[in-house]
């Protein structure tokens, strides 16, 4: 391993106790608690900021991100998701608008091209933390007097079921890696081009009706994928 590569992980045990956000010790400091020269601890701090373990401001130093959040490959809402992991979850509309479904949205919907859908993106945060862009379409009939100010904080399924007595019963979702535009990366308050996590989701109730289509952005900076995988057991080999 090389000296460097050695910081990197004394570093990366460091950042296990720090909190998202805390800063490093100045650099002279930290290259002197750690015995190496200014030059090996800055390729070292380079690499955790490539990879997304800690963030660089310039001006203001070197800043721990914290751990990613792992999302499993289950079907659960952001709200539940954030509130299971003992964090309080946010959202903050950004754009409310109500429009013809058009070719795409309507397929995924089952509406025809003309009927009208609303479309709501919102900021989705974690202990205030911007973690996601949201883009949600919905047909309109469904919630028709749905305002933009009625999902500020609020759990869209939370919204569905007290209103119109739906529950969400399947989910198609597909994932794939993708960069941050520039709009995209204002609002997260991350640098444009930074890696990112497309989902893309499709919901059906109990009774296989589309009630919502998808499309959010996660930071790669703080999501990560899980998944559990059964091994296959294969049968021994006689050694007769």
């Amino acid at each position: 391993m090389t000296k460097y590569h050695a910081i990197r992980d004394r570093l990366l045990d460091r950042m296990e106790t720090m909190s998202a956000g805390e800063a490093f010790p100045p650099e002279r400091q930290l290259a002197q608690q750690l015995g190496v020269s200014r030059m090996t601890l800055r390729r070292a701090i380079d690499e955790l900021v490539a990879r997304g373990a800690a963030r660089r401001r310039p001006g203001a130093g070197v800043f721990a991100i914290g751990p990613k959040l792992d999302q499993g490959l289950v079907a659960s809402s952001f709200t539940e998701d954030m509130r299971a992991r003992g964090m309080q979850p946010g959202a903050r509309t950004l754009a409310f608008d109500v429009s013809a479904a058009g070719p795409r949205i309507g397929r995924q919907l089952q509406l025809p091209d003309e009927e009208e859908i609303v479309t709501v993106t919102r900021l989705r945060l974690a202990d205030d933390e911007p973690l996601a862009l949201e883009e949600l379409s919905i047909p309109r009939k469904l919630l028709p007097n749905l305002q933009a100010a009625d999902l500020d904080d609020r759990s869209f399924y939370e919204l569905l079921y007290e209103q119109c007595g739906i529950t969400v019963a399947e989910s198609v979702q597909t994932i794939e890696p993708t960069v941050l535009d520039s709009q995209e990366a204002r609002d997260l308050g991350v640098a444009e081009h930074s890696p990112a996590l497309l989902f893309e989701r499709t919901s059906k109730s109990s009774a296989g009706r589309p009630v919502e289509y998808v499309r959010s952005v996660y930071r790669g900076d703080r999501y990560k994928i899980r998944t559990e995988l059964a091994v296959p057991s294969f049968p021994l080999r006689d050694q007769s």
